[in-house]
């Protein structure tokens, strides 16, 4: 019923069963990175153009700190190098809305809390895979105390959205589920 494997004396069947196992799995072809980005071997390079803000409201270095962001994510979570040159993947896209609103009313109608939010719309171009590719809006928030005051915390909460947002796109771009 089983077949019976002979060994030659003096080499241990672990070190027989480990080569084959190694070259069962040395004929696959995707790229698996600890991060969970999975790429195709010919993809190599990576464009992501200036974010401009197109919401009425945000600070004027919002779009210069999330265009870094998300370039900072790319180039740390994968071996991808970035160029104008003929693109293997392009980011673009804006941000289009940056608004504080109330949440939590409390009885003398005040809020307690209020929410900052961030939207961004993105185009993502996968010149080796067309099916990769895709068009949406991303939106994040994060809330704080209606006592404190925006302008003293608007950094800490753009960084902490921000984040999210660039999670958010890197893992719809480049983890492939």
């Amino acid at each position: 019923m089983f077949a019976t494997m002979k060994l030659k004396p003096g080499i241990p069947f672990t070190l027989i069963a480990g080569i084959l196992f190694t070259g069962i799995l040395s004929g696959c072809k995707v790229n698996y990175s600890m991060t969970g980005a999975s790429l195709s071997p010919d993809v190599k390079t990576l464009t992501v153009k200036y974010f401009p803000k197109t919401a009425a409201l945000g600070p004027s270095t919002l779009s210069q700190t999330f265009t870094e962001a998300l370039k900072d994510k790319f180039l740390s979570q994968t071996s991808l190098m970035l160029s104008d040159q003929n693109p293997d993947l392009t980011l673009e896209g804006t941000i289009t809305g940056y608004t504080v609103s109330p949440q939590a009313i409390q009885a003398n109608e005040q809020a307690a809390q209020n929410r900052l939010t961030i939207t961004v719309s993105v185009k993502f171009t996968n010149i080796k895979d067309g099916k990769q590719s895709f068009e949406t809006s991303f939106s994040r928030f994060a809330d704080f105390e209606s006592s404190q005051n925006i302008a003293t915390l608007e950094d800490q909460l753009i960084r902490e959205i921000d984040d999210q947002l660039v999670e958010d796109i890197f893992n719809k771009a480049v983890i492939n589920w």
